[in-house]
Order: structure tokens, then sequence, then C-alpha cells
């Protein structure tokens, strides 16, 4: 869709239409400087215009490779975005990156990303899929994979799309300038992957693609091919990265800050309430479906000392739970928080790992102390996505055996003993 019609040209009530869909659409935006902002505006609402004037949606992407099986609160951050598209009567395209996802964005990335494997990414994808269904209508969805016409490329075709683009275009990427400067490899297929993506608009006639700021090189790469191949280039909505539960990285499952949305409403509960207070305005406008005129009376409050960070903790982490689960199991989550973290009392219910403890020598039943390793034990039993991510907690001081702080890689361990990690995840061992 070109953007040749302006707001100025449509009757006022059209125009104010344009100005509604604008607001909504802009929104907790973020652009890498004013004039790509200014730019990206405009032609919005020339798009919005003509789509408005003839009655035609615009085709709206957002792209996610399924490197990991499961859904946290940063993945939706974009996929709000394209809900509210969808709201607004435009066609919203899901597209699920099966072929870029075997190469991997290194986008976001200090090191090349290990090549993914075919059978690992189609389970992936389709639980990205039923995830994301949570948020976006799924009858109004229309749901893609970029292997559809990525696989059917040849080289020739591979070798016309790089002729578009110079070697001084990639490299001055942030990711790839930091590795040159540190003399870290960058791998020519690396480069590859805006090419891809770039060809995904092309092939989608996108009117507009979303997604992080991170994303920005490969959006403005569609743009370039789309002029190539004679269409109309693609208007780039993006928006900032939602910050984890640390207050310091990136929200993703591999540094252990997320909030997953099928995670249980305890565990939900409990990561919202550890958010530091600095970054509280930050979730609850990328992290929460709350109306914008609450998220903005709630940023309000909070600069001007009105409430209190701990309450505004508890409203965060109500509605995280809410939106996930129930308001009934959000009210369950906060009660159970109350009793045992802020009152310091041992769960009720706690999971239990068994373990191979010994016999004792004097008797044929009672099993006796053994000795583990600490993040093996942690990480095998759930309570760390990897034994990186727990000893990483446990350098931190998280860890506790029996209300007592442990850090030592070995630990002995009996029947019963109570592990705890963070403030949240709870451990009775027990005896296989």
């Amino acid at each position: 869709m070109t953007d040749t019609t302006a707001a100025s040209d449509l009757s006022p009530e059209l125009a104010a239409e344009v100005e509604r869909q604008r607001s909504l659409i802009m929104r907790d935006t973020l652009f890498g400087d004013d004039q790509t902002r200014i730019t990206m505006e405009r032609e919005l609402e020339g798009q919005l215009a003509q789509s408005i004037r003839d009655d035609e949606p615009l085709r709206v992407y957002l792209g996610v490779d399924p490197t990991a099986p499961d859904l946290h609160l940063g993945h939706c951050v974009p996929l709000r975005k394209l809900r509210v598209f969808q709201q607004l009567g435009h066609t919203a395209i899901l597209l699920i990156g099966d072929f870029t996802a075997l190469l991997g964005d290194p986008s976001d990335k200090d090191a090349a990303r290990p090549m993914q494997a075919a059978d690992t990414i189609a389970r992936n994808a389709q639980t990205y899929q039923d995830q994301a269904f949570k948020l976006l209508d799924a009858e109004l969805t229309e749901v893609r994979r970029n292997s559809e016409w990525l696989a059917k490329l040849n080289f020739g075709d591979v070798i016309q799309l790089a002729s578009n683009f110079t070697v001084a275009q990639f490299a001055e990427r942030d990711t790839f300038r930091k590795r040159l400067d540190k003399g870290e490899p960058v791998y020519l297929h690396e480069f590859m992957y805006g090419l891809m993506q770039g060809y995904d608009a092309v092939a989608l006639e996108a009117d507009i693609q979303i997604g992080g700021t991170d994303q920005t090189f490969n959006i403005m790469a569609g743009r370039t091919l789309q002029r190539v191949y004679g269409q109309p280039p693609q208007v780039a909505i993006t928006f900032p990265i939602l910050v984890g539960t640390d207050g310091t990285l990136r929200m993703s499952k591999s540094t252990g800050n997320y909030i997953g949305i099928d995670e249980a409403p305890n565990e939900q509960y409990g990561k919202a309430m550890s958010i530091p207070d600095a970054i509280l305005p930050n979730f609850f406008s990328l992290g929460t479906n709350l109306p914008s005129d609450e998220v903005d009376a709630i940023t309000a409050q909070l600069e001007s000392g009105a409430l209190h960070p701990m309450e505004a903790k508890k409203r965060l982490a109500h509605a995280i739970v809410t939106e996930w689960h129930s308001e009934a199991e959000a009210d369950a989550a906060a009660e159970h928080f109350t009793s045992v973290f802020s009152q310091g009392q041992i769960p009720d219910e706690i999971p239990e790992h068994a373990l191979p403890f010994a016999k004792d020598s004097d008797s044929d039943t009672a099993p006796t102390t053994i000795t583990v390793d600490l993040a093996t034990l942690i990480a095998g039993s759930g309570l760390a996505a990897s034994r990186g991510e727990a000893k990483r907690i446990i350098s931190q001081g998280g860890v506790r055996l029996n209300d007592e702080i442990v850090e030592a890689g070995d630990i002995q361990v009996t029947p019963n003993d109570i592990l705890r990690v963070g403030r949240r995840r709870w451990l009775r061992l027990v005896a296989e």
C-alpha cells in the first residue's frame, strides 16, 4: 500500500480516526533517533489515511524465531501491539521464523548463536503459536512460516539479495562492531540473517513490521529489498526491550530473570514482587494489559510519592497473574505471598525431590546424609533453568538449606531438608 494520501485530505471524521489509530499504535514505541521516528510516523499516517479511505486493511507482521519452547513477558511486548492492529481492523500476520531460526538472529548477541536442530524448531514453533493465541485472536490471525519462501531460494537468488547491501553496512551493526573491535570472529552466515528477514517483508508484501529496537537493522533491510522488488517500503514500528526482573539485563530464560506466561500464579506473583522499584513504570506499560490511562496514573503516583513502590508491586503482580490466569488465582497468590514471604512462613505444600539416600548401617529403614552438588541439585529439580543459572543464584547468596545460606559446591543433605532458591522456590528432599 502506498502512503500518498495525507490525513489532511480526509474528512474531519476520518482524520480523527487516523489520529486515534496513530496514537494507539505509537504508544510505548521507541526509535533509534528522532528523525527515524518522524519519518516512520509520517509514513504511518499516510498508510492509515489511505487504508481508511479505501477501506483496505494494512498488512502488519511480527516475526518470531522459535529458538526456545516458551514465551515470557518480554516476548509479549510486540505481540500486544500486533493485537492492537488486529483490534483496529488490520490484517495481523504472525510469522514463525522456522527457517531463520535454523541460523539464529545475531541482533542481540555478543557471540555467534549455535545453530538449531529442525525438529527442535518444529516443536517450539507449535508452542509459540499456541501461547501467542493467548493474546491474539486466532481466527483473525494469519499464521505463516518463512520456510514457505526462503527454502525455495537458490544460490543465485541469495547472491542477488546480497548485492543490495555492502559489507560496511553489516559490519557497522553494534553487535558485530563490538566483536570485531575485540578481535572476536563474525561469521559470514550471520550476515545472511538480515537478508533473510528482509526478504520476509517482500514475500508478505508487508505494510508494517513490528519488533524490538534490536530488530531495526533487519526491518530496514526489508524496506531496502521492498524498493528493489517494486513494493512500497514497510513502516518500522519498534519498541523498547523489557528489562528482566533483575532490573539490568533484557528478560531472558537463559539469565533466569524472566516471568513466563505459562508459569504458576504463585511463581508469577512472587517474581513480580522482586522487581526493582526503578523499573516499575516500564513493567506496568510493557508487561501488563492495564489500560493506558491507569498505567499513566500509577506512574504519576509513583513519581510523586503518592504510591509506595511496595503497593505498586502488589498491583503489578496482581495484574500479571489476572491476565494469564484469573482474578481469583491472583487473589490467592497475593494471600500466599503475604503468608509465606512477608510473614516468613514455609508453604503448606512444597514440591518433593527424591534422592538416593543410603541406608544407615545400623538400620534397614533409616536413610542417612549424602553429599550432592548444589548447582546440579537445583537445576535437576527444576528450581533453575540450568546449572549456570543455579551457580549465579548461589553466588548471590540466594540459596538456603533449612533457612541457612549455603554457598559450597558440595553440600550434605538429609531426608526432609527444605531447600529454598530465591524467595519463591521451595523443595523438600525425600528418599527414593
